[in-house]
């Protein structure tokens, strides 16, 4: 497939702050540039505490425009316009290939390509605008404008086997339009990662203290509002234990208050935000991972720390089981149970070799299959392979 003619490919996405969608995105055009293709990156702009992912990384250069208009919220007068700035940008740039991320730009970068002609559309599902957690009638708007974007593309990717069983029992669109491809990350980077006594001296974690790491946005549903109180309920019975957040956002001031009220600030060591190619290095440093979050796609943290051969505790929702298979390469738990993380914590961190069976286990889960290469190599021969059928029906 690599040695047809190379491609001009569009990636759409709302924002790139520091996360998942942005990361998967990212390493997808560093695979395709490296290849020969021309890549093109569209996303809104990227202000506040979370980060702006594109003056963290370096990558091989592709082109890059931003379009104000493309927004997070919904927001009719501004999507409007970000629905004609990109139609008569995908009209005058002629694209093989459009791929679109994130449910906003997933809508109206949609729209937009299929009205401008471009031969194929795509998009990825990283997670879902619609959930358990959501007000109703957001669910309503958000479904309906899915299966109206659904009907404008050629295929629909997810990071995981649970994002379409979701889409499906919502009617989005038919299970043969979904396919599975695996968020890809720099899986060797994560095995090869060590502790790091300089580096926990720098965060002010004792040497030989037991860590449990959350890798996360400090943003609501995001796993907080549940971690420091779990932490609570384990802090008196593990006095060599501490916690290490990796991440930032707009709930950083209101958990330090809480720490703080539970006599917990000396537990507690924020990391803030953190380069992709440093994270390995912070999760290296942790005994377990929690990965509390309400709203997930495939959560990367919890892929990373298992190629670091660190088991990890999560929720029963979403792609999450996926990953922690219970029993085997951690636990998972109801949602919001707090009770239930603290004692399946308790069972790991009073255990180096259970921890050390399951971290084994996740290692050999998730070393290949989700290795970023793999990722976008399969993305490579879905675009040639839709391509070729296009052409095949205009034959």
């Amino acid at each position: 497939m690599s040695c047809e003619r190379k491609l001009k490919i569009c990636h759409v996405i709302t924002r790139m702050i520091v996360g998942g969608a942005q990361e998967n995105t990212l390493l997808t055009i560093k695979g395709h540039v490296e290849k020969g293709h021309e890549v093109v990156l569209v996303t809104g702009f990227s202000p506040g505490r979370e980060g702006e992912l594109l003056k963290n990384v370096e990558l091989p250069p592709f082109g890059i425009v931003e379009i104000p208009e493309l927004v997070r919220e919904l927001s009719p007068a501004k999507d409007m316009k970000a629905l004609s700035r990109l139609r008569n940008y995908f009209r005058h740039e002629k694209f093989d290939v459009v791929h679109t991320h994130s449910s906003k730009a997933g809508i109206v970068g949609r729209i937009a390509a299929r009205q401008a002609g471009v031969p194929v559309v795509v998009h990825t599902v990283h997670g879902q605008a619609f959930h358990a957690y959501e007000k109703p009638w957001k669910n309503f708007i958000y479904i309906t404008a899915e299966r109206f974007a659904a009907k404008y593309c050629d295929r629909i990717y997810a990071v995981a086997q649970a994002m379409i069983d979701q889409c499906v029992a919502a009617r989005v669109a038919p299970r043969e339009k979904y396919q599975v491809v695996y968020s890809g990350m720099e899986t060797s980077a994560f095995a090869n990662a060590r502790r790091d006594p300089e580096l926990r001296k720098s965060l002010g974690i004792p040497e030989k203290a037991q860590v449990v790491v959350t890798v996360a946005r400090l943003f609501p549903m995001k796993g907080y509002e549940e971690v420091v109180p779990a932490a609570a309920l384990l802090a008196k019975e593990f006095p060599d234990l501490h916690f290490l957040p990796v991440g930032d956002g707009p709930m950083f001031d209101d958990l330090q208050k809480q720490i703080a009220s539970l006599g917990l600030s000396d537990r507690f060591h924020f990391a803030g935000l953190v380069p992709p190619h440093k994270v390995a290095d912070y999760i290296a440093q942790g005994d377990l991972l929690w990965h509390l979050s309400l709203r997930e796609g495939l959560p990367r943290a919890v892929v990373q720390a298992l190629a670091s051969g660190i088991p990890a505790i999560g929720y029963k929702l979403d792609g999450t089981p996926e990953v922690v298979i219970d029993g085997e390469t951690g636990y998972v738990t109801a949602p919001q149970d707090i009770e239930a993380v603290a004692a399946r914590s308790r069972e790991l961190l009073a255990d180096p070799e259970l921890r050390r069976r399951m971290g084994k286990k996740g290692q050999e889960l998730v070393l290949e299959r989700f290795d970023w290469r793999r990722m976008a190599d399969i993305l490579e021969e879905e675009y040639y392979r839709l391509l070729e059928e296009k052409n095949s029906i205009k034959g």
